[in-house]
């Protein structure tokens, strides 16, 4: 094969896992998500993880931090490639299914990602100023700005800046990082079948205990504004529930 990678991407509620699933099987892989919200335990009706579509096939990054934690980029990329050597030395085909376009970039435009230290300094500086203030510190640092959430939130604003004003040594990401050749299959479906589709599946994760789901995350200390950043059904559950 000329390829090591099979990619399945594609809008939300297209059957991504469904594909992923029957190419695993039918071609001996293992299936490594690259969806930013299914890292989290406990958020399965949310983050559509269908665990019960896997069966026998291997998944790797799913359900490997709890929420709170502030996985990123970086750190999934560095756990992708290790699920992808790992794989590999199985003789089995790595096969990415996700929707999280950062996540998918970092794997398959192989970006060269720089870990950042803490800079306590600019952390006191940052301290004294306004929420407005730190947002346009942000916007002059990073023009390009990818992430529009981390406008909304002063710990997350304050990470951001740290990261875009980081000027200390950097390093070349290690010589292991895999030499990645993908394939990549694209899922469209029409517009409307699409909508139809993401109704539905609302009223399904419903129907499904999606406000207990919530009512479990709070309980175990997850917080509002946490849930806040976990996508549209956590934010307007979480809202429902705060407003109760």
């Amino acid at each position: 094969m000329n390829f090591n990678l099979l990619v399945v991407l594609g809008p939300t509620a297209s059957g991504k896992t469904k594909v992923g699933v029957l190419v695993a099987r039918a071609l001996d892989g293992e299936i490594i998500s690259a969806d930013s919200r299914q890292v989290y335990r406990g958020m399965n009706i949310g983050s559509g993880k269908d665990l019960e579509e896997y069966g026998s096939v291997p998944y790797h990054l799913i359900d490997i931090v709890d929420p709170g934690y502030e996985f990123n980029v970086f750190e999934f990329q560095h756990r992708f490639v290790e699920a992808f050597t790992g794989i590999q030395a199985r003789g089995r085909l790595p096969i990415v299914v996700g929707g999280t376009g950062m996540y998918l970039d970092a794997v398959i435009r192989g970006y060269r990602l720089l870990e950042v230290p803490e800079n306590p300094r600019l952390r006191g500086e940052l301290a004294a100023l306004p929420l407005k203030n730190l947002a346009a510190r942000l916007k002059g640092s990073s023009p390009k700005l990818h992430n529009t959430t981390d406008l909304l939130d002063r710990d997350r604003l304050t990470r951001a800046i740290e990261i875009a004003e980081f000027s200390g040594e950097r390093k070349d990401p290690p010589p292991s990082f895999p030499d990645i050749k993908p394939i990549v299959f694209g899922i469209r479906l029409e517009r409307e079948i699409l909508r139809q589709r993401v109704t539905n599946r609302l009223r399904e994760r419903l129907n499904r205990g999606m406000i207990e789901e919530v009512k479990e995350l709070l309980r175990k200390g997850a917080s509002f504004e946490i849930l806040e950043f976990y996508g549209l059904e956590y934010r307007f559950v979480a809202k429902f529930l705060e407003a109760c």
